[in-house]
């Protein structure tokens, strides 16, 4: 049963669901007690509109319906397994004496419904457990990721607030400026859009309205800002001051959460080391049983097959609970912009420019839009490696389906195992086949072309702290802010200043220095770059005189450089860890393959009088073992697994993106191919 019952989002189905089971809500909570009232904070905190009381009526309507389903269900598994014949009533006994022979027959006969009875209790109770915990703790994984999203972008939204008050906005203007930046500063901005909907459509007043809002923001950081901020509201103080004071304050505190996140990897890093030596010494326990005629096949599959992925995986989703990934796209979607910024800010693939805004008025708009799109074509055939370096993953869209037709040519001309014994007879080719080479040809052009993206984009936030700083020194002698981007793109070398000659061209044909450098930043869509961007173009519409708006944004990067230098200083660290972790895995079992599973089965082979050779089909442990084959093959999907996980753990440790591990990836199942090739 689905748990999309219309949770969150005021549907039919869910209004109907909630008034079903609202007299059960009654009957079971208080409605003033401190449960409802954590829940109704919750709901406020992840802006969810729904009553709290119809709320917690439609989770029980979802927890009970799933756990009477599971109910039903565990009934019938419990009624089945004795009818079957699968559990013997004889079996299950509490050991409790009886005092005669009649109360023990008695007693005897309600085995079979009391252990039908609790199998049905049992699975109900998990099952209203899911249903109804899982619709409660929706408000609480939405706040708790509201949450973490504005701390990520107070120290940023607070510099813009401050640039604008330099700027000479009011405190109403530097609100309403903030309420509209939600490209850029995302759920900060929804905080302050609550604040200016209060305002404009209540007729709350603002103070209230953020004196509101201060209690009603998951983020405890933002709700002292917005209580300090109401403070200077009320006593009439300097709120350019403020707003300076409290922008240093974030930027060290922003500073000092991410090295706090930098040592929690750091643990999590030296915990690994250990997580993922455990299937490795679990697996040569498991061989040393089947030399001593104690093998257990399936537990050997299932901790190649599900103990070291799950492994990976359960690291993974820890990892990404504590390691902060950059929030927003990067694009800039602003208001009140021109036309032909509306329409180039949708431009992509299936989006022609601004020549959509004219198609439909006139059959020559039309035509040209069909041209575009043909020189849209010739482009990127005559220069593909362009278009897939800007769009990494549609590489996937040619790799996919060659490694899919090279592996179906290689199954049907018959090179590629089918069998499980092909596979176990050739365990090195099939897994190179079936493994190797599709992978190679997905991931090696993703890996390429995803770190050629992403140096593109350095090229520009590289120099981005340095060229900021002329800016505002060259803003500081007096020059315009377009003048001074003329000067910077003059008197600096880099992709950075060939852009900001672009910009300085683009402006001096016609186009706003708004929209010039909306334009360049969406070309490259990165979410610290959006930032400055947004906060210079914003700053500069109220005054070309923005040198202390320079100074802040450059104060800004400058910080976001301090954090990226220590989180690749430490993160290389945590990468070395785990790759040296996965070579000691990769040259243990190697061992393992050569110096004991081949010597040992041959000792076994002899012990038997040399019935059975020691290679192929020599059972250990008088034949009772697991053939030496088998498992060289089961070593040879272990490393290659191990490789796959701890290269995307690699990479998203490194950068916080699931696509940097991919060229991790790639290196490990390299190696771990290469020396198979050699004791395989």
């Amino acid at each position: 049963m689905s748990l999309d019952t219309g949770v969150g989002d005021g549907s039919v189905d869910g209004n109907l669901l909630a008034e079903l089971f609202y007299p059960v809500f009654e009957l079971l909570f208080d409605p003033d007690g401190d449960f409802v009232g954590d829940i109704e904070r919750k709901l406020a905190e992840a802006r969810m509109p729904d009553q709290v009381e119809m709320y917690v009526s439609r989770a029980l309507g979802v927890g009970l319906l799933v756990g009477g389903t599971l109910w039903a269900l565990g009934t019938l598994t419990g009624y089945g397994a004795f009818s079957l014949g699968l559990i013997d009533p004889e079996t299950l006994s509490l050991g409790m004496p009886a005092p005669t022979p009649a109360i023990k027959a008695f007693l005897r006969s309600l085995v079979v419904p009391t252990a039908v009875l609790v199998s049905g209790l049992v699975f109900g109770s998990i099952g209203f457990a899911i249903g109804f915990g899982g619709v409660v703790a929706i408000p609480y994984s939405r706040a708790s990721a509201r949450e973490r999203e504005i701390n990520l972008l107070l120290a940023d939204s607070v510099s813009f607030m401050y640039a604008l008050s330099v700027g000479g906005l009011n405190q109403l203007e530097i609100l309403r400026a903030m309420a509209t930046a939600e490209d850029t500063y995302g759920e900060v901005s929804q905080e302050f859009q609550s604040i200016v909907n209060e305002t404009e459509y209540f007729g709350t007043d603002y103070r209230n309205a953020i004196r509101q809002q201060s209690m009603e923001t998951p983020s405890d950081e933002l709700s002292q800002f917005l209580a300090d901020m109401l403070s200077i509201v009320n006593s009439g103080g300097n709120m350019e001051s403020f707003l300076k004071d409290k922008k240093e304050k974030h930027l060290r505190t922003s500073k000092q959460e991410r090295e706090m996140t930098l040592e929690t990897l750091e643990l999590f890093g030296e915990m690994y080391m250990t997580l993922s030596l455990f299937p490795l010494l679990l697996i040569i326990i498991l061989v040393i049983m089947g030399m001593m005629g104690e093998s257990d096949d399936f537990l050997l599959y299932a901790t190649v097959y599900a103990l070291i992925p799950l492994t990976g995986v359960g690291f993974l989703v820890l990892v990404s609970t504590v390691k902060q990934d950059e929030p927003g796209d990067g694009y800039l979607r602003p208001d009140g912009g021109s036309d032909r910024l509306r329409q180039t800010s949708k431009e992509g693939l299936l989006h022609f420019g601004l020549i959509e805004a004219f198609v439909g008025q006139f059959g020559v708009f039309d035509r040209i839009r069909n041209r575009e799109g043909t020189y849209k074509t010739k482009q990127i055939v005559s220069a593909p490696h362009l278009f897939l370096r800007d769009n990494p993953l549609y590489t996937l869209a040619l790799t996919v389906p060659a490694a899919l037709v090279i592996v179906g040519v290689t199954v049907i001309s018959g090179n590629a195992p089918t069998t499980f014994d092909g596979w176990v007879n050739r365990p090195v080719w099939a897994t190179f086949v079936w493994v190797y080479v599709p992978a190679y040809l997905v991931l090696a052009p993703l890996a390429v072309f995803h770190e050629w993206s992403q140096r593109s984009k350095r090229a520009i936030t590289g120099k981005l702290s340095e060229s900021l700083r002329k800016l505002s020194s060259a803003n500081d002698t007096g020059q315009t802010l377009l003048e001074s981007v003329e000067t910077v793109s003059e008197t600096s070398t880099g992709k950075l200043a060939e852009e900001f000659e672009v910009v300085h061209a683009k402006v001096n044909y016609g186009m706003s220095l708004r929209d010039a450098l909306v334009e360049f930043n969406n070309k490259y869509a990165v979410p610290r770059l959006a930032r400055t961007v947004k906060l210079i173009s914003e700053a500069q519409e109220a005054s070309s005189e923005i040198t202390d708006v320079l100074t802040t944004a450059a104060q800004a990067s400058e910080n976001q450089d301090d954090i990226e230098r220590n989180r690749i200083s430490q993160t290389r660290m945590q990468v070395a860890i785990i790759v040296m972790t996965y070579v000691t895995l990769l040259g243990v079992m190697a061992i393992l393959q050569t110096q004991f599973i081949d010597v040992m089965g041959d000792l076994s082979s002899q012990a038997d009088g040399g019935g059975a050779s020691g290679g192929g089909g020599a059972g250990f442990g008088g034949g009772g073992g697991v053939d030496p084959d088998v498992l060289s093959m089961l070593f040879f999907h272990a490393v290659t697994l191990q490789a796959v996980l701890s290269g995307f753990i690699s990479g998203y440790i490194r950068n916080a993106d699931i696509v940097s591990g991919v060229k991790f990836a790639v290196v490990l199942m390299t190696l771990a191919l290469g020396v198979w090739i050699y004791v395989g």
